[in-house]
């Protein structure tokens, strides 16, 4: 099967919809509004959808690893944010592994995003 693809948007949920568009604009993220509960969060040409919806369990077991160019430049940015005291959110520093580096960051919610660099 050869996929022609152009995008991939993952959908996420958020507890408190408010907090959560306010977080991932502070992260950088350009906001399109859809519907007052869905929204498009673009960077480049990545994108992932945002909604007014909560399952604990769901969201609990979301991950979204965002490859970056420099991970400990991307870490250092995210704490100059000050995202852990505005959001009350869990930020765990860069970790240098066998295949690649990579940071972590839940946002409001729960979700758990991994901003990582792959070895070449």
């Amino acid at each position: 099967m050869n996929h022609k693809a152009l995008s991939i948007r993952p959908f996420i949920g958020a507890k408190d919809f408010e907090v959560s568009r306010s977080f991932y604009r502070d992260l950088g993220f350009e906001e399109g509004v859809l519907d007052p509960k869905f929204s498009v969060f673009k960077t480049g040409d990545l994108a992932f959808y945002l909604q007014d919806y909560y399952d604990k369990n769901w969201i609990e077991n979301t991950m979204i690893f965002l490859e970056v160019e420099d991970v400990d430049d991307y870490y250092n940015q995210l704490l100059a944010l000050n995202l852990t005291e505005k959001y009350g959110v869990k930020l765990t520093p860069t970790v240098h592994l066998e295949w690649g580096s990579e940071c972590f960051l839940h946002d409001p919610s729960g979700v758990l995003w991994h901003f990582g660099k792959f070895n070449k």
